[in-house]
Parts: C-alpha cells; sequence; structure tokens
C-alpha cells in the first residue's frame, strides 16, 4: 500500500465511483475510501480509460462526498486469508467470518480471482462421488473433478437437495468392484473429503435453514459455508463464488483434499452481474445479460478439475434456477455449453410429491461413462443405467398414446410399461431426505424395477446379465395384495 492519497471524486453512480487523475493502478486493485468521520470502504478497480479509474464499492456509496473521501490503492486484488481450518466455519460473501468465532489464522492470503489451469497439467475425471441419491448415483453420476449443475425453477425443492447432498456426500468406496483409482494413491478416506458451500442472494430464513440442516446431520464440521443474502449488496454477490472457489482451491491443490463446491444460486450472482454491468453503461446482450456473461462463467466453471501431481480434486455443483422454467434463458443455456451435462428439476414430478422431482431423460452426466462399470461402481452399472433410460422413455410414448385411446385399449407391453414407469418414480426417483441409499442398493433397486418388464423388452442389457439377474419374482413387492389395491393404504 502507497501513502499516496487522492482527495475528491469526479462522480458518484450507484455502487460505482470515479477518481481521475491516478496512476500506476491496476484492474481488480483494491482500494481503501476513507470517510470524513474516519471510517473506511473498500472498493475494487472495474474499469480504466486514461487517468479515469471506475471503483466498485463494497458497501455501498451512501454518505460518500464528493470532496471529502481520501483514496488509496493498496497495490494487490482482493485476497482472503485461506487456512485449513477454514472447514466448520462461516462466512459472509466477501470471506469475512460471521460466526462469532473470530478470524481465521491465515496460512496464506489468496488472490479470489484464481488461477488460470493449465489445460495440459489437468487429469481426466474419474471415480464418482457417492450422492445417496439414486437417480443421481445411478443415471447421472456426479465424477470427483467434474462440473455438473442443477436447473431448477422458482419454488421446487433445489435447496433441500443440495443440502442432502452436501450432507451425504462422500468419496467412493475402496477395493474390488466397488473402488476406483485414486489419483493421490493413499488419499481415499473421508477426512480427505469436504464440502464447500456457496449461497448467493438467498433469504435470511433459507441461510437459516441450511446451517440447521447441517449442524443436525453432523456435516458442518466438513463444510465451509458462504452466505450472501438476498439483501446484502450486489457486489458481495459478485464476490461470494470467487471467495468460495479460492477456498475450494486451496484446500484441493495445496492441501490434497476432495472438495465438492455446490454454488447457489448462480442465476442471482448473473442478475447482480446484470445490474452491475447496467450501472456502468454497458450495451446489454441478451435479456440485458453482459454480452461476456459466457467468459465470466467460465471463469467460475473452470476452476474445477484434477491437476497432475496433486492429491487433491475439485468438483463443482453450481444450481441455478430457470426464469419461466426457460432452460433457453441464458444462464441455463450458456452454463449448458460449458459443463459437463446437467441435472433438470421437473416441475410436474416435484407437483406429484416425487422428491427428488428431476426429468431423467433431460438429465445426463457427460463424463458418467468414464467413471463408471467395472473398478469402479459395478460392471453392470453402465449397461443397467442404459436400460433406464430406454424404458422409461418409452413410458412417456405409453402415457402419450393412453391419453388418446385410454389405458385399457394398451397393448399387455404399453400396460407393463405404465407399471414400470408408476413404480419406478415412486420407488427408484422417490426417496426420503435423510434416506442414503448405498450403489449397491441403488443398481440392486433397478435391477427389480425392470423385472416387471417382459424379458424381450430389455434390449440394452446382455443376455449374460440377464440370466444373472433377472427374475421376475424380483418385481413382487411392486404387486401389491389384491387387499390393498381395493383401498388400503400403503406405499408400493
Amino acid at each position: 500500500m502507497t501513502d499516496l492519497q487522492y482527495a475528491g471524486l469526479e462522480r458518484i453512480n450507484g455502487p460505482l465511483v470515479v477518481l481521475s487523475g491516478a496512476e500506476n493502478v491496476s484492474y481488480e486493485e483494491i482500494a481503501l475510501l476513507k470517510l470524513k468521520d474516519g471510517s473506511e470502504r473498500a472498493g475494487r478497480v472495474v474499469e480504466m480509460s486514461g487517468d479515469k479509474v471506475v471503483l466498485q464499492v463494497f458497501e455501498g456509496t451512501k454518505g460518500l462526498s464528493l470532496k471529502n473521501t481520501r483514496t488509496v490503492f493498496t497495490g494487490k486484488p482482493l485476497e482472503i486469508p485461506l487456512g485449513a481450518e477454514m472447514l466448520g466455519r462461516i462466512f459472509n460473501g466477501a470471506g469475512e467470518p460471521i460466526d462469532g468465532l473470530g478470524g481465521v489464522f491465515p496460512e496464506k492470503m489468496g488472490d479470489i480471482n484464481g488461477r488460470a489451469l493449465n489445460p495440459v497439467s489437468r487429469a481426466y475425471p474419474r471415480d464418482y462421488i457417492h450422492t445417496g441419491i439414486s437417480s443421481i448415483d445411478c443415471l447421472m453420476t456426479l465424477i470427483r473433478g467434474q462440473k455438473l449443475p442443477i436447473f431448477s425453477g422458482s419454488g421446487l425443492s433445489h435447496n433441500k437437495l443440495a443440502a442432502q447432498i452436501a450432507g451425504q456426500a462422500r468419496l467412493s468406496e475402496k477395493g474390488g468392484e466397488t473402488g476406483g483409482e485414486d489419483y493421490a494413491g493413499e488419499n481415499a478416506g473421508d477426512d480427505k473429503f469436504a464440502v464447500v458451500f456457496a449461497a448467493i442472494g438467498v433469504p435470511g430464513d433459507t441461510a437459516d435453514y441450511f446451517k440447521r440442516v447441517f449442524e443436525e446431520n453432523g456435516a458442518l464440521d466438513r463444510v465451509a459455508m458462504f452466505l450472501n443474502l438476498s439483501n446484502d449488496p450486489i457486489i458481495e454477490r459478485i464476490l461470494t463464488p470467487r471467495c468460495a472457489l479460492t477456498a475450494a482451491e486451496y484446500l484441493a491443490f495445496e492441501k490434497n483434499m476432495h472438495i465438492l463446491a455446490i454454488m447457489t444460486d448462480l442465476t442471482a450472482y448473473a442478475e447482480a452481474l446484470r445490474e452491475f454491468s447496467s450501472s456502468k453503461g454497458e450495451i446489454p446482450g441478451r435479456k440485458g445479460y453482459p454480452g461476456y456473461l459466457y467468459s465470466d462463467l467460465a471463469s467460475l466453471y473452470e476452476r474445477a478439475g484434477v491437476v497432475k501431481g496433486s492429491g487433491g480434486s475439485l468438483t463443482q455443483i453450481p444450481i441455478l434456477t430457470m426464469p419461466n422454467d426457460d432452460i433457453t434463458h441464458p444462464v441455463p443455456d450458456l452454463t449448458a455449453y460449458i459443463t459437463e451435462g446437467q441435472i433438470v428439476f421437473d416441475r410436474n414430478l416435484d407437483g406429484t410429491g416425487v422428491y427428488p422431482g428431476l426429468s431423467v431423460l433431460l438429465s445426463l452426466s457427460r463424463l458418467m461413462k468414464d467413471g463408471v462399470g467395472d473398478g469402479f461402481t459395478r460392471r453392470d452399472h453402465p449397461d443397467l443405467a442404459n436400460q433406464v433410460f430406454s424404458s422409461y422413455a418409452k413410458v412417456q410414448d405409453a402415457r402419450a398414446l393412453a391419453s388418446v385411446i385410454g389405458e385399457d385399449e394398451l397393448s399387455p407391453q404399453d400396460k407393463a410399461l405404465m407399471k414400470f414407469g408408476a413404480a419406478f418414480e415412486k420407488n427408484f426417483l422417490n426417496q426420503r431426505f435423510d434416506e442414503d441409499r448405498s450403489m449397491e442398493e441403488t443398481l440392486n433397486l433397478a435391477w427389480d424395477l425392470l423385472c416387471l418388464l417382459p424379458r424381450g423388452e430389455l434390449e440394452r442389457l446382455s443376455d449374460d446379465l440377464l440370466n444373472e439377474n433377472y427374475d421376475p419374482k424380483r418385481a413382487e413387492r411392486f404387486n401389491p395384495p389384491e387387499s390393498r389395491e381395493s383401498g388400503q393404504n400403503g406405499e408400493i
């Protein structure tokens, strides 16, 4: 930090101030604005033109004076203190502790803008991360080092799903058919796995919900939380994912941990970026978002990965809400281009009480094929997942036909598909919030449900797998007794 102070401001516009005559200033540099009453506010350089500098003030510009403000440039970008003791702590969106436990003893200071990973230094992601949720683990498996977003809508249960994943997620088991290659060779184990959770622009009751759930399920000790509330300044909303990912990178690549970064809601981040861009007078792109939205989102998502020679990995689950459930909206549209698949919520399924109400046919994990199967999960997993996708797609065709001609007029094969679809949604997609299914349980359940169908309908499975696993008796529990069909209560 220099002793040079710049007196006065040229202009104040919303969260931005313009300063003239500044020299040797860098983009993203942090400045301290000293007010007449002796208080200080921080700002960062967001634009430079000649000797004019535009600063974005973190705490807002209310009360700033054009004449009596003194500005000092620090000579460095925004940094947050980093240390292993960040786990179990709660921070605000700017990386400051808000849990009343004092500051973090820094092992180092980290630039929130991160560091670009050389593509040559990346290792191909393998090994799955267990979530305990059947629909994800079986059909859209999360691979360590992947970025797999969740596309949801307003009012759906994505916050509940985020809390469940954060509480249940762990590394894949080791050994035999349930283990995969470990990047470090000796870093498997839950003591090497942690979650960095960023809540962006959420209401206060939602933030309290996340804290309460993590405390109740005992996950808080392995979670570093960054909370940005909806009434916080928009500049903090823009900083939140960067602060969270900086902590995640430090734990992953310097502490050799396997980190799962969950960020919700990236749409709130994009809207803050739009508001910021508008205040700068930039020419808007689609739906008013800045033209650089793609590269800005990429600067967040591409911080995930596995680095050769490092014992850790960084996996991302960004969650975003689609305005009006429009998957072609700029935020989900651009996210889908950058990331390696997506998990999509189905509002109709969610409305029937199925939790989590995920759309199987719109969801996929592009890296799943190289992280499941023999040596990773189980030998039959890839073919089994393909068969479930195929059969459930046929269920939609049978339902469409039934809506036209009536269910009684369907062929026996279509009636079997209808029965399979109802049982699949109620028993496989649907599960309790506190239910943590193992991969073995999930795959066995998928086989049980497929046994509702005639063997000839299972064309995606080899004869060897069918001879080994297909048995109509496995599906008997999905055929309730007559007494239950005639009106007694009970789950299928």
